[in-house]
């Protein structure tokens, strides 16, 4: 897309833009006389948040002296003003003088603060809307990417508006002291359970903003336990979840999920081969499975930005979204990034990944192939080096899960064949350490050992 750049007709707009000259003075005087304050509006304030010039400049000038540890005062910032070259560029001594005549209220720095913000916010709203006013004319540039563009501007716009403000360590600590107290009175998990509760014990649930990574040679289970977790954080949370298969179709995947609820082979399923209690139990999940927010998409060569689009469409519809499943990442493209090196590619993806769990607070499970070196070893189990095609995986990654399977390798083992190893190979934020569940190949689902009551 085309930068903004102005017009004629933009220049006499310019004049009349929103701004709050009397804020913005302020802002500075503050700043002068408080090192406090100077933290606080650093963290808070943007440089292009300013409308005039001479005043970016001071606000500049002030954020340089504080990161070297320049005493701050109304003399040193002449001082450095002058050695710099910016002091007549900024109006000379006496604009400086004129902030120390302002006598501003430590008290009201957020508010002066949140004014300045609310104009600048609203003159980026008015670029925004000639940029996507003027991208109309642009016939060179795929309108899906320019209406991307344009999306992911708008935004960005939004989560200006939502951010909040920066807290301090006793409101910080208060905050944590009440989420203690409540946990207290009413034991819950802190994240979203998955429904494995050995799992769940070494995890406490999957939480807010992380990205997981559950990863396995092919056939080894990713999607039945995709598709397990998915189930089982509706059923305790109530919470829609969100489910990209890139590998089956929507069809498949809801066969399946028929299989899993029912209990009836999926070959049979699949061939209408069924009995009369087989009709009595389906017409029965069919009900219940109809009322589940799971919304499943099964768009091919899906891409970053098709997902964060996806998922603002159905934030728009539900107001809230409980989980993520990709199925499964190595299938992902890159559209910003055209580059050959496909591991590069793949590292641009989990960081963005990890970026939109962050963006929406949301737990996002991103499935992952092993690469085949893992069949080379006589010890089969997989680690993180096996992470196929992709070292950032490791990096951007809160929680790793690898699945192994002794049957899968040895079919002659004496081992219980359903056993499966679930190995937390990595946790940003707790334990490693290894689980077993059971695998039916036939229902293609996992339960738990020994299995608990079913949650319908």
């Amino acid at each position: 897309m085309q930068k903004f750049s102005e017009t004629k007709e933009q220049l006499i707009l310019k004049n009349y833009l929103p701004h709050n000259f009397l804020a913005e003075k302020m802002i500075l005087s503050c700043l002068v006389i408080s090192s406090e304050a100077i933290e606080i509006t650093l963290q808070t304030l943007s440089i292009e948040a300013f409308y005039f010039n001479n005043h970016r400049e001071i606000y500049i000038a002030i954020s340089s002296m504080y990161k070297n540890k320049t005493p701050i005062d109304i003399l040193t910032l002449n001082s450095f003003l002058q050695d710099s070259g910016m002091l007549e560029t900024i109006g000379g001594v006496k604009v400086l003088i004129e902030l120390l005549n302002q006598i501003p209220n430590l008290v009201y720095l957020e508010e002066y603060i949140r004014l300045v913000n609310d104009k600048f916010l609203r003159r980026s709203l008015i670029k925004l809307g000639y940029e996507a006013m003027n991208s109309g004319y642009i016939t060179n540039i795929p309108l899906e990417n320019i209406l991307n563009d344009l999306e992911n501007q708008l935004f960005s716009l939004t989560n200006e508006i939502k951010t909040q403000k920066v807290s301090n360590s006793p409101e910080l600590l208060k905050d944590i002291f009440l989420e203690l107290k409540e946990k207290s009175l009413k034991p819950t998990l802190p994240g979203l359970s998955s429904g494995f509760y050995d799992l769940d014990s070494l995890t406490q649930g999957f939480q807010k903003s992380d990205l997981i990574i559950i990863a396995g040679r092919p056939s080894m289970g990713k999607t039945a336990l995709g598709l397990n977790i998915a189930l089982n954080v509706i059923k305790t949370s109530k919470l829609p979840v969100l489910f990209f298969s890139l590998e089956m179709s929507k069809k498949q995947i809801m066969y399946r999920i028929l299989s899993m609820e029912t209990s009836i082979n999926q070959t049979r399923l699949r061939s209408g081969k069924l009995y009369q209690n087989d009709w009595v139990k389906l017409n029965k999940i069919i009900k219940i499975i109809s009322r589940l927010p799971l919304f499943l998409d099964d768009m091919p060569d899906l891409s970053v930005q098709d997902i964060r689009s996806k998922i603002k469409t159905i934030l728009f519809e539900q107001t809230e979204v409980g989980l993520i499943i990709i199925d499964y990442l190595q299938l992902m493209q890159n559209s910003s990034l055209k580059s050959n090196n496909r591991v590069q590619e793949l590292a641009q993806i989990t960081r963005s990944l990890k970026n939109i769990a962050r963006e929406f607070n949301i737990p996002i499970i991103a499935l992952s192939q092993l690469s085949r070196s893992v069949e080379a070893r006589v010890d089969k189990r997989p680690i993180l080096s096996d992470l196929r095609e992709s070292g950032s995986i490791e990096q951007d990654a809160d929680l790793v899960l690898m699945l192994y399977r002794n049957k899968y390798y040895n079919s002659n083992t004496d081992e219980q064949s359903d056993l499966t190893e679930l190995n937390i190979a990595k946790q940003r934020n707790g334990p490693i350490g290894r689980i077993n569940l059971r695998f039916d190949e036939k229902l293609t689902k996992f339960l738990n050992c020994p299995e608990p009551d079913s949650n319908w």
